[in-house]
């Protein structure tokens, strides 16, 4: 084939105390360019804040792991910024071009990882994000005659603001800082997050699994980022059939815990991926091609993204 479907895990693109954050490049998997899709990793320690950002790339956010994240994000074409709760099972859709920032108020690791399209990246296959203050931030880089004039800011604050921090992306903040963050809105995180873990199952299987889809039909702000989801979950070598999706979607799949198999066969019937899988692989699969989850001894759970709203 002319391109590999191999599982591949994250390599690190920054590790500092506050956190790391996690990328598959598409110059090492060449798949995720081909088929303009993407995605990273994001690990948060306690107190670790994620510094306010936008991306080139429309994604759905899964938390794999803590109890207390809180999220802030400026939607496109609104003014007020809205302030959300997050835990461990949750899923949030950021739409391109929506400003965020992530803060772990736990006292346990938040991680996330995000899976989205990449067709207004500027490196297809991968999410370019675009930060706003910091040693890599945008407002840093004008004069500080722009700085200042634009945001109403002395000399002082526009130093402050743009140059007082080393860490490019993640910052950990003091205790007494995180007394004055925002608290979220349960009404908001009710209309932007949705607990994929927690809700019915589309097909339960005793001892054997479950499959949950999601679409816009069920979570309309999911349809704001043109994509939809599954979720597989199978016990100790349970098998889910092989399936294909009828309209022209990628599917991207993230092996969240466990371990077990995949299989992928495509044109002319060939067997393209017959490969083991374990927490932290992602595999690419082609459209119209078809998969197969097989799970291994401790089972194997994983969540995916569809490329399409249905």
């Amino acid at each position: 084939m002319e391109f590999e479907l191999e599982p591949k895990k994250a390599e690190a693109m920054s590790e500092v105390v506050g956190g790391a954050y996690y990328t598959w490049s598409s110059s090492e998997v060449p798949v995720l360019a081909k088929y303009n899709v993407g995605a990273g990793r994001l690990l948060l320690q306690p107190q670790g804040l994620a510094l306010p950002h936008y991306a080139d790339s429309s994604k759905i956010g899964f938390v794999i792991q803590g109890s207390d994240g809180i999220v802030g994000m400026l939607l496109p074409n609104t003014e007020k910024e809205v302030v959300v709760q997050l835990k461990k099972g949750d899923l949030i859709p950021v739409p391109i071009g929506s400003i965020s920032w992530w803060f772990n108020n736990g006292d346990s690791e938040l991680i996330i990882v995000f899976l989205g399209e990449t067709s207004h990246s500027h490196v297809p296959g991968q999410f370019s994000y675009f930060i706003l203050t910091g040693p890599m931030g945008l407002i840093g880089a004008f004069s500080n005659k722009v700085t200042t004039k634009s945001y109403n800011l002395t000399q002082n604050e526009a130093q402050k603001l743009t140059k007082s921090r080393k860490e490019p992306l993640i910052i950990k903040l003091q205790k007494d800082q995180t007394q004055i963050m925002p608290t979220p809105q349960m009404d908001k995180t009710k209309a932007m997050v949705y607990n994929i873990d927690g809700a019915k199952p589309d097909l339960e299987v005793k001892n054997g699994g479950l499959v949950k889809t999601l679409s816009e039909g069920d979570f309309p702000f999911v349809g704001q980022v043109g994509l939809s989801v599954m979720k597989v979950r199978l016990e100790a070598n349970a098998i889910k059939a092989p399936m294909y999706l009828p309209n022209p979607a990628i599917q991207v799949i993230y092996v969240s815990s466990g371990s077990g198999r995949i299989e992928i066969v495509g044109l002319d019937g060939k067997l393209v991926l017959d490969s083991k899988v374990e927490d932290g692989d992602l595999v690419v699969v082609p459209k119209f091609f078809v998969v197969a989850h097989i799970a291994g001894e401790e089972g194997m759970e994983c969540y995916s993204i569809l490329t399409t709203r249905k």
